[in-house]
């Protein structure tokens, strides 16, 4: 939607913890990567207003001036969790911001069970795909594609939007509720060298064992647009997942109910 798809934080809008009545969850990884293809396998949340999210944003992309450059995979938690968006971002902070948005429907609800979310990232294209299959692909050539010219680190949150007519109302009954991240894989972006003729080379994997904090760092901002404040406890390891949370402010997660429906 227009203007909306603020996921990281701007600087100039951090709000206080209590400033905020409910909390949500998100990791980064200290590193930024230029081109490649990352396979997020997740069980999203429920509930309007809510968003489970993966995407890749240059750092730094919200001060006033500067390059945006962001590339999103966004399941909305209204309508069962049926539909996802996929969107590039450019423009420039402060200013004009292009989006790209596209909205994608499925007969099936992404928080009942886990679906496999990847983006391809060349300096031809940008591509999404779910389960193996290709949803969308801009080429750069005829897209805001090639403006993304920038290493962007990669990033996995759960919150809720105040854009109704994008996310619907939050219902906060709903809470708590939960994005469980199986895994995230890495590959490079290797010209005719990829394995099977792909161009693209795994680097890393992880499976979420335990918190590699060598990789990753867990958000503790908000920005405007947000109903929650991304707390580090709202985000955190459990039975071989990351979880992602988004509760009340006062509520305590009961891990043992998490994976009560797996």
């Amino acid at each position: 939607m227009k203007n909306i798809v603020l996921f990281t934080f701007c600087i100039s809008s951090f709000i206080s913890f209590t400033q905020r009545d409910y909390f949500g969850g998100e990791i980064y990884s200290k590193e930024q990567y230029q081109y490649g293809k990352i396979d997020v396998k997740f069980k999203a949340a429920k509930g309007s207003g809510i968003l489970s999210t993966f995407f890749t944003y240059k750092n730094g992309s919200e001060i006033a001036g500067t390059p945006w450059e962001e590339i999103d995979i966004e399941v909305f938690g209204k309508g069962n969790a049926q539909s996802w968006q996929s969107n590039i971002i450019t423009g420039i902070a402060g200013e004009q911001r292009e989006m790209s948005e596209g909205v994608h429907n499925y007969d099936f609800s992404f928080a009942d069970d886990y679906h496999l979310f990847s983006l391809e990232w060349t300096p031809n294209y940008v591509a999404w795909y779910v389960d193996g299959k290709l949803e969308r692909k801009k080429e750069a050539d005829s897209s805001q594609a090639k403006k993304l010219i920038n290493p962007q680190s990669l990033r996995m949150n759960l919150w809720a939007a105040k854009w109704t007519e994008w996310v619907g109302t939050f219902d906060t009954s709903a809470l708590p509720q939960y994005q469980l991240i199986d895994y995230i894989q890495y590959s490079a972006y290797t010209p005719g060298a990829g394995k099977d003729g792909s161009d693209f080379t795994k680097k890393w994997k992880d499976n979420f064992m335990f918190l590699d904090e060598n990789r990753w760092q867990k958000a503790s901002w908000t920005f405007d647009g947000n109903l929650v404040q991304f707390n580090p406890k709202n985000a955190f390891v459990s039975a071989g997942h990351l979880v992602l949370a988004i509760t009340k402010k006062g509520e305590e997660i009961d891990v043992t109910k998490i994976f009560t429906n797996e």
